[in-house]
């Protein structure tokens, strides 16, 4: 007896179906990582750009400036790159320009440090630092 298929049995389409699940889901964490990557290091490039300004502010001013009004430790506010201490860095190191944007979720303040200045930057898990001589800080 000879019969003629035509089509997938509801078994391979099943399986199918699940192996482009477990596909789409890998590639998901992998892309959210990547995400996650980039804005770490755009939130890096804005800390080396405010360190710049913070040079440019030394020679017109003669000090660095902080975020905060003693000069003691600060914290960045977690706005989503929209804090107060971001907005007063964005005002005053570069006219209002948009260095540190909401794009990259994170917020930064700077502080004074051991002999001149350590820029933080928080986006509520993840928390970076810089000092005037370029060593960063990472925790997590």
């Amino acid at each position: 007896m000879i019969t003629k298929s035509s089509g997938f049995s509801l078994v391979e389409l099943l399986v199918v179906v699940a192996i482009v699940g477990i596909l789409s889901s890998i590639s998901v964490v992998a892309y959210n990582g990547y995400v996650s990557g980039t804005k770490k290091s755009s939130a890096k490039n804005m800390m080396q750009q405010i360190s710049l300004g913070q040079s440019d502010y030394l020679s017109s001013y003669g000090e660095y400036y902080f975020t905060n009004e003693g000069g003691s430790s600060c914290e960045p506010d977690q706005s989503g790159g929209q804090g107060a201490s971001s907005t007063a860095i964005n005002t005053n190191l570069f006219s209002g320009g948009q260095i540190i944007t909401a794009e990259t979720s994170w917020d930064m303040c700077i502080e004074e440090g051991a002999g001149g200045f350590v820029i933080k930057a928080t986006n509520g898990t993840d928390q970076l630092t810089l000092d005037q001589n370029g060593t960063w800080g990472e925790s997590y």
